[in-house]
């Protein structure tokens, strides 16, 4: 036949053919690999959990830390001048950004795991993914050190987008203070949300993780909103009642709410219910008695407890979560988010649903 080489045995497969089965028994050598070097190291820290037994959060270096005047820089001066700077302030630590009381609340939570299970891998890894070139990385390891952070995992893209980086790092959320980059997360299927810094200085618990969640285009998809939106409360009240039985379909933030429930469920095994270090919270503006069974039925329908559920039927969502004190709050409304700022809440702008179309119109 055309094309084929006479007398020549079995074509070896290319390397386009590697079935999935062999790229996974590779990367588990490469694992054993690792581990066994490592082993040989004597240290108190845990090494990083495996990607595919974490919760990935990739956190980018704005959100993390307070860097509004080196943006300035960068906006007004160029990337140059940047750099210098940060090379320059090496030594100056960087103060808390807005996800900098989530990430402390996540390594609270992974070292009550490591007392209760030493072995297991299930817990959260923080992977700090930024667009910033890596001569920057000096000071930011100079600021995560001095508070004492667990970050092991770098990813600096050097102005590049970071958005493959998320999926080949199996990330279950990214948080960034870019709404560019959030909004792509989003469309690439990354639970992600823009992070804003709270107006007020607020004390936040040290030893229990509190998450708030608004509902619909959050938790849920934004079926409902849409319909909200287009013909009015009374038409929502009434969709609602007709499919109470129907399960909601599922938004960007499901399976980040799903990962908190499963670590939960691990410290209930120990008996640990009422010494959990994660609390978690559905505040949302529907009305309880004309809109709420749906929502409840559809958490029980996936299996998924929520600790406290908060019906404001309209009301604003800021004195509510005064009263929470979440490390993080995530609306897909920015009239909800900027609300929340306003009273010291640290919010995360989720850019899904039809809301986003409103928004912007």
């Amino acid at each position: 036949a055309p094309g084929t080489m006479s007398g020549s045995g079995p074509e070896e497969p290319q390397p386009s053919q590697t079935t999935e089965e062999d790229r996974q028994k590779e990367a588990e050598q490469d694992w054993a690999a690792a581990k066994a070097f490592y082993d040989n190291l004597v240290t108190q820290k845990p090494r990083p959990p495996k990607p595919q037994n974490a919760i990935t959060v990739a956190v980018s270096s704005r959100a993390l830390f307070n860097l509004v005047e080196e943006q300035r820089i960068y906006e007004e001066q160029g990337v140059e001048k940047y750099v210098e700077y940060q090379q320059d302030n090496e030594n100056v630590i960087l103060k808390p950004g807005p996800a900098f009381y989530f990430v402390k609340a996540l390594e609270h939570v992974n070292a009550r795991l490591l007392e209760l299970y030493p072995d297991d891998e299930e817990r959260f890894d923080i992977v700090l993914m930024t667009n910033n070139h890596a001569q920057v990385g000096v000071r930011l390891i100079n600021s995560i050190n001095h508070y004492g952070l667990t970050i092991e995992r770098f990813c600096m893209t050097g102005g590049e987008s970071p958005i493959g980086y998320l999926t080949a790092y199996l990330t279950n959320l990214y948080l960034s203070a870019d709404s560019d980059k959030v909004q792509e997360a989003i469309e690439a299927g990354i639970a992600s949300a823009t992070m804003f810094t709270a107006n007020k200085d607020v004390v936040y618990s040290d030893t229990q993780l509190r998450v708030a969640f608004d509902g619909d285009a959050v938790i849920f998809s934004d079926e409902s909103e849409q319909i909200f939106k287009e013909q009015g409360l009374d038409r929502f009240f009434e969709h609602e009642q007709l499919n109470e039985n129907k399960p909601l379909a599922q938004g960007p933030l499901k399976g980040f709410l799903e990962d908190l429930g499963k670590l939960q469920k691990k410290f209930y095994a120990k008996n640990e219910r009422l010494n959990c270090p994660i609390r978690t919270y559905l505040v949302t503006a529907r009305s309880a008695a004309s809109s709420g069974a749906r929502v409840l039925k559809t958490l029980r329908s996936w299996g998924l407890e929520i600790d406290e559920a908060l019906f404001l039927a309209g009301a604003p969502k800021g004195p509510i979560l005064v009263k929470i004190r979440p490390h993080i709050f995530f609306d897909d409304q920015m009239f909800h988010i900027e609300g929340a700022q306003k009273l010291g809440t640290i919010a995360a702008h989720v850019p899904y649903g039809i809301a986003q179309k409103y928004q912007k119109s």
